[in-house]
């Protein structure tokens, strides 16, 4: 466990701006959060996986627990590839981990290339190795492996690039995340690296719920490991995985809430915590669902994290990768029902983001800066949009759903303008928005101009009983979705 002292004079720090501060530890309080405008308007932000687990780049992320579970192809990769796991374990992946090409300035200025808002890279992950100066724990990447504060060289990049910053922490996953090293014989049971496995909780068959909630000393050092990062490098964002919705947790977010939105308004900068499932009331933080959507408009502004990938978050030597059109399709989707996506890349051991993950950036970036003004700063309309293809509400979903087609339209409004986004062009030339029969009825005379954005000519229009249908120029080739500005 963390220097006791240590945490012990940080959590006399939260507590303090706890008491001077407006909000306070209570979820009454909390409820008088404010999600930031900068948020609501961005809509697009990349999500970074980057740990010592790109160095066996195998599997997924989670290698780190997998190579001790007996039976995983990770655990039979491990040893016929590296050893058993009391000879070489997790802990001997970090001296490789040595980022000698990692550039801060590089891979922020892909980040603003792919139209991107803001930037959140993986402060800690479940394997308890922070990317930053940590002060609890002489397992960090300031003492070991790379020798670098990852996270202090992408914020100062960031800022650069006038990015807004962020930050996720998963070290709540800590607890158990290694425990299958404890089942057998090999590194994780040595008390000398108890720092980097942590507890390794025994856990059940059926899931993830360990035989007994984090204890007050761990719940401690979650909490004062999360405030120092605030203090450190004052991300606007926050972004936890699911497992901080354990029922223990919930005195201890109370407080890191209470801290974190108090120092938000000293810094006279808005932020803002990402939560999934149940972890935080309505209305205290913004709702987070990993790899899904929803079906409908959510009056309250959420969000979705996915991945470039369909089967990991970090780099892995076989990505199967989606296509930046499904990517931009749900981009539009979930702006239309009043969220933002965050898109995970996962770098390459050395620092080096892969050239795949370069390009489907760019592709979307591209596209922003043709139609960027029916995403960014928009919201959404009285519906979200028409057409075939369903899309359900839910985790994990977003390898799910068939091609959107050029009847799938979404919308978004900004500044008294509708924005019908077309999701694939039509065979034929022509676009027929059917949601607007009943405005067209109402409101024959309502419709001023159509546009298309990217296109400085003039577009054929007609109203009818059926909606509005517009007619493409000729001598615009449209390729993919496109958006459409109705005036």
């Amino acid at each position: 466990m963390s220097n006791r002292n240590a945490i012990v004079r940080q959590l006399r720090q939260v507590e303090n701006v706890i008491q001077e501060g407006r909000f306070k530890s209570e979820w009454e309080s909390l409820q008088g959060y404010t999600i930031p405008q900068w948020y609501e308007d961005a809509k697009f932000g990349i999500f970074i996986h980057w740990g010592v687990y790109a160095v066996p780049a195998f599997g997924s992320e989670w290698y780190a627990r997998q190579m001790y579970t007996k039976g995983s192809p990770c655990y039979d990769h491990h040893v016929a590839t590296y050893g058993t796991q009391d000879k070489f374990g997790y802990k001997d992946f970090i001296p490789h981990f040595t980022a000698e090409k990692f550039n801060a300035e590089e891979w922020m200025t892909l980040e603003k290339e792919s139209g991107a808002k803001f930037v959140v890279p993986v402060a800690e992950h479940h394997d308890g190795f922070p990317m930053y100066d940590c002060p609890f724990t002489e397992w960090n990447a300031v003492r070991m492996g790379p020798k670098r504060d990852i996270i202090r060289e992408l914020a100062d990049a960031a800022s650069r690039q006038h990015l807004v910053f962020g930050v996720s922490s998963h070290r709540a996953e800590n607890w158990w995340f290694f425990n299958g090293g404890a089942e057998f014989h090999s590194d994780v049971r040595d008390p000398r690296y108890a720092g980097l496995y942590g507890p390794a909780q025994p856990c059940h068959p059926d899931g993830w719920r360990p035989e007994q909630q984090p204890n007050e000393p761990f719940l401690e050092d979650w909490l004062a490991r999360t405030c120092d990062l605030v203090e450190r490098y004052e991300p606007q964002l926050l972004w936890f995985d699911w497992w901080i919705s354990q029922p223990a947790f919930k005195p201890y977010l109370q407080r890191l809430a209470a801290y974190y939105y108090n120092k938000g308004l000293d810094w006279k900068r808005g932020v803002a915590i990402n939560y999934k499932d149940d972890a935080f009331p309505e209305g205290t933080a913004v709702f987070d669902i990993e790899r899904g959507q929803l079906a409908d408009i959510r009056r309250t502004f959420w969000q979705t994290d996915t991945s470039v990938s369909e089967n990991s978050w970090s780099h892995i030597a076989n990505h199967k990768y989606k296509s930046a059109d499904s990517i931009i399709g749900d981009l539009v989707d979930i702006v239309s029902k009043n969220g933002a996506l965050l898109l995970n890349i996962g770098p390459r051991a050395d620092g080096t983001i892969p050239e795949e993950e370069q390009a489907l950036l760019r592709s979307i970036g591209r596209w922003l800066s043709l139609y960027g003004e029916a995403i960014f700063s928009t919201r959404p309309w009285k519906v979200f949009g028409e057409g075939p293809t369903e899309i359900g509400s839910g985790s994990f979903s977003d390898t799910k759903r068939q091609p959107f087609t050029s009847r799938d339209i979404r919308f978004t409004v900004r500044d008294e303008r509708l924005y019908a986004i077309v999701m694939a062009a039509p065979d034929d030339g022509q676009v027929l928005i059917r949601s607007l029969a009943d405005t067209l009825r109402l409101h024959p005379s309502g419709i001023e101009s159509v546009e298309l954005l990217g296109y400085s000519g003039k577009l054929e229009w007609s109203r009818s009983s059926d909606g509005l249908t517009v007619r493409l120029p000729s001598d615009y080739e449209v390729d993919g979705a496109f958006a459409l500005r109705i005036t």
